[in-house]
């Protein structure tokens, strides 16, 4: 009983946590601060919760290859 308690606080505090990250970068592209960074972060945790977020994240892996073998390849 206990032990499903804590995991489902575990698992609130996650989800909180990465909305309230995902929350400040967006504010934090329009403001001075590293929002980018941020946002990828609460990504990160509510891919761990997720499918949507995972997805997400995984297209923003796969686009970001894609731009730096761009990048490198216009280097030649």
């Amino acid at each position: 009983m206990i032990l499903r308690t804590v995991e489902q606080v575990r698992r609130i505090f996650l989800i909180l946590a990465g909305f309230t990250l995902l929350l400040l970068g967006i504010i934090m592209i329009f403001t001075p601060g590293p929002g980018t960074p941020v946002i990828l972060l609460g990504l990160g945790l509510l891919a761990a919760e997720f499918v949507w977020a995972r997805r997400l994240m995984d297209r923003i892996k796969r686009e970001g290859t894609r731009l730096k073998d761009a990048v490198l390849r216009s280097d030649r």
